[in-house]
């Protein structure tokens, strides 16, 4: 299914490049001339949208990297400089810190996207497996680019997180007094932390081209999960998705510019306005809050170590399910079982971050485990058992059978398909 360009350089100089690299041709194989299920919903346009809120957060952080000073001395001033003196340094900033929250709301949307429609499945087993780790290495970035602003949240969660590496047996001191560079959270924390949060962010973009590059070898998966089988199946990437994907950005950016001009500081947290200070620990220490459902499992075990490897596990999941869904049936659309667990999957996933910001002792400790346990009975238990036992709805034979038989999304959840060519 990767698309190969009919391209043919037209004038001397684009005749020789061609020749030597065929660049043009690569590039509209790609993203021009590409063939793309007719029947691509909204949902598949948050591709997009991280791609290009990837490019923002890398311009940005290039721009406050210039004026921001890691030490442990300077750089909760050093943030306020850029506040109040950099030439529009307010934006920047703003933009960069909701810019995270926003990769975090449009990758989890993309996630949840590929789970209902499994996207995970044969033959797309490497792209997925390189969506997560993307993930992880978001996760990773956004952490240390949490620390970087120096104030309370930052130390103590910096603190807390990095702590955790402790419970791990033998090597856990090691790697806690690694990543430190020291005996305590310090200015070689700082360190380290503004090194890698400069540093991963152009790892993420190599991951991306190579996700995007495992996806174009397969082709596209689809609200059916039918492969194309003709060209009536497809149209070319562009116009069709370029103009849809491009109307979903400006929207996704309306949302975007609301929270940078009118609620910059939301979805962040107070204290993070106070300078770190070693002697006095917050009354809550919390993470961001595309963390906290992960968090909230972290504290449902009172053990250390059990709480750090279901965290971790959490994730680790993610990169062997493709083996662990055994339904023949790759859309979630046509599996009525498979929705009503899904949604509760997805309930559940809500749920969790909520309970991951709230304090852990009474009820909320009891009802993180019972989410915890759901959490990993959807994947461990679900999935397996419900390939067998669930009898799916009839599955269109083609892509353009679902699109004549009314929208080609294949689910209730109903966007518009782009428009069939003749």
């Amino acid at each position: 299914m990767a698309g190969h360009s009919n391209y043919v350089p037209q004038s001397a100089a684009a005749k020789w490049l061609e020749s030597r690299l065929p660049v043009i041709s690569l590039v509209r194989g790609s993203f021009v001339d590409f063939p793309t299920p007719k029947n691509l919903n909204y949902f598949w346009t948050f591709g997009g949208i991280l791609f290009f809120i990837l490019i923002a957060q890398i311009l940005t952080g290039v721009v406050l990297a210039m004026h921001y000073t890691a030490s442990t001395t300077m750089a909760f001033d050093s943030v306020e400089k850029i506040m109040r003196d950099v030439n529009f340094g307010w934006l920047l900033r703003y933009l960069h810190a909701n810019g995270a929250s926003m990769f975090f709301i449009a990758v989890y949307i993309h996630i949840f996207r590929g789970l209902y429609y499994g996207s995970y499945k044969a033959p797309r087993e490497v792209s997925w497996i390189l969506g997560v780790i993307i993930f992880l290495l978001m996760m990773a970035t956004a952490f240390m680019g949490y620390v970087l602003p120096w104030g309370q949240m930052s130390f103590w969660g910096a603190t807390v997180i990095t702590n955790l590496f402790s419970a791990l047996p033998l090597v856990g001191e090691s790697v806690v007094t690694w990543l430190w560079g020291g005996f305590a959270v310090d200015n070689p924390t700082l360190n380290r932390f503004f090194s890698l949060h400069y540093l991963l962010p152009f790892m993420i973009f190599g991951v991306v081209l190579l996700h995007v590059w495992a996806f174009h070898t397969t082709g596209n998966n689809n609200p059916t999960g039918v492969q194309p089988k003709s060209k009536q199946d497809t149209v070319p990437f562009h116009p069709y998705y370029t103009v849809k994907d491009l109307f979903a950005i400006v929207v996704f950016m309306i949302l975007f510019a609301y929270f940078v001009f009118y609620l910059p500081n939301y979805l962040g947290h107070a204290d993070n306005y106070i300078e770190a200070n070693p002697l006095v620990t917050p009354a809550h220490i919390v993470p961001e809050w595309y963390f906290l459902p992960f968090y909230a499992i972290l504290r449902a075990v009172p053990d250390k170590l059990g709480g750090v490897v279901l965290m971790f596990g959490a994730i680790a999941v993610l990169f062997i399910l493709p083996w662990l869904d055994t339904s023949k049936v790759r859309s979630g659309a046509y599996r009525p079982l498979f929705k009503q667990f899904f949604w509760i999957f997805a309930a559940n996933a809500v749920a969790l971050g909520y309970l991951g910001a709230m304090p852990a002792e009474g009820i909320y400790v009891i009802l993180s485990q019972i989410c915890t346990a759901i959490y990993f009975a959807y994947f461990l238990i679900v999935l397996p058992v419900l390939g067998f036992l669930e009898k799916p709805n009839p599955v269109p034979t083609s892509i353009s059978e679902s699109v004549l038989k009314g929208g080609g999304s294949g689910t209730p959840l109903g966007a518009a398909a782009a428009p069939e060519t003749k």
